[in-house]
């Protein structure tokens, strides 16, 4: 068994000696060796492809108190790339394996599970840690973290923030052979929602050309998908599940009939796994270099041992190896790390639906079910509530309705909840008058 500083001796190189790359604040020393080994807690959000290399990772440069979290399960898929699953493991929650196999074979870390979805743990959960790092492949999940960070934010009496409230947030994110890894520091640099734009629109196919024209593969898995599930109500009626390898199955069998009726060639097992569940090809070796940069970056937030990434790198070998460099800037008006109501302007006569199509639609928003509320005459007043069936259907009528004649004046405040985030957003409603 080797002491500490036998074992880490490459890391003291960097830990025990000045640099001029060093953050300014960096005070080189071994007690910063300790402070990773011993009191530093770094939460992993994900294990999947990002998130096994990022275990692995930290795990070999001297973090030893690590969470992760997932809420997925082990798939046969999955084990090309996440090194840390044996086929035995099928079926088996990924984070529980991934932290067993890490603390058996790294000594001396000690890796905590949490088998659930991160909206299922609170704010006095995610307060604990020093610095969260995100192996994600959800943008909601993405921008709930980055919603949870701001939240846990505070700030003094005039206003100013209090910075050791800072959790940093390293998130990487890969799609086939590109990739991207960048630092958010809450409250302080770009967040993700200052950035939604720069996030790929998930691909879709009009409804007429997967109804009546199928082209391709995916025509024919989207057909079965969106159009014969509901209508034949397989499985006593239950809702097409991803992750049930018999929904899959079906899907499967339907979508190769569909082909063969149309001559299309291409529709296979996987193919219809990754239409149903919007699965990105993985490539093991885009994982590999970006959970070493978020990793890197974890590694100099932690000690200050060199300037953390300022703060965008992107990656792409698609043709040659290639990676760039910039600066995300905050935007003022972003509507989770502003702190202060986001001015929308419509016409006069706008309706609630309008209202609700623009969030949804709009790219600084883009939300999912946004939940609207306001306050009237000093009371509190539900828009329109989708997400639970019988508000739905109570505020419903409120879509068509004019938001004058739901009390929404000039210069009235609009609260908004989505799953997108844990924090709320307040619009500030401004109307444009037609004075002919």
């Amino acid at each position: 068994k080797m002491d500490r500083s036998s074992r880490w001796v490459h890391l003291l190189k960097l830990l025990s000696r000045s640099s001029p790359l060093a953050h300014p604040d960096f005070e080189p020393s071994n007690e910063c060796l300790q402070f990773i080994s011993d009191v530093c807690k770094v939460l992993v959000v994900g294990a999947g492809g990002l998130g096994c290399e990022l275990l692995k990772d930290l795990g070999l440069m001297g973090f030893t108190q690590l969470h992760v979290i997932d809420m997925d399960t082990i798939d046969l898929s999955n084990l090309n790339r996440q090194f840390l699953f044996r086929s035995q493991d099928i079926g088996k929650p990924k984070a529980e394996v991934a932290a067993e196999f890490i603390n058996k074979r790294i000594q001396g870390c000690c890796v905590t599970p949490h088998y659930c979805k991160i909206q299922d743990l609170g704010p006095e959960f995610y307060s604990q840690f020093h610095i969260i790092v995100c192996g994600l492949d959800s943008i909601v999940a993405r921008r709930w973290m980055n919603g949870m960070t701001l939240s846990l934010l505070r700030y003094d009496e005039e206003g100013q923030l209090d910075q050791t409230s800072i959790i940093p947030i390293i998130d990487g994110g890969t799609e086939g052979f590109k990739g991207n890894a960048r630092v958010i520091l809450p409250g302080m640099s770009s967040c993700i929602e200052c950035t939604l734009s720069l996030y790929p629109p998930q691909v879709t196919y009009p409804l007429c050309t997967i109804a009546s024209k199928p082209r391709l593969p995916e025509h024919c898995i989207e057909y079965v998908k969106l159009l014969l599930w509901p209508k034949e109500k397989p499985f006593n009626d239950s809702s097409l599940d991803g992750d049930n390898p018999d929904h899959i199955k079906w899907v499967y069998e339907k979508s190769q009939q569909r082909a063969n009726e149309y001559g299309i060639q291409g529709v296979t097992y996987r193919l219809t796994q990754g239409v149903v569940k919007h699965i990105i090809p993985a490539v093991a070796s885009t994982n590999a270099v970006i959970a070493a940069a978020c990793a890197t970056e974890v590694f100099k937030m932690a000690t200050s041992c060199s300037t953390p990434l300022q703060n965008y790198m992107i990656f792409n070998d698609t043709d040659g190896v290639y990676s760039y460099t910039f600066e995300a800037e905050k935007q003022e008006d972003c509507p989770a790390c502003s702190m202060r109501p986001v001015e929308t302007t419509f016409h006069e006569d706008a309706t609630l639906q309008e209202l609700y199509d623009y969030l949804c639609e709009n790219e600084k928003f883009k939300m999912k079910a946004p939940t609207l509320t306001t306050v009237v005459e000093d009371k509190n007043k539900s828009l329109y509530i989708p997400t639970l069936e019988a508000l739905e259907i109570a505020t419903k009528p409120n879509l068509k309705k004019k938001l004058r004649d739901l009390g929404v004046t000039n210069g009235h405040e609009v609260v908004v909840a989505d799953s997108t985030t844990p924090k709320t957003v307040t619009l500030t409603i401004k109307y444009e008058y037609n004075m002919e």
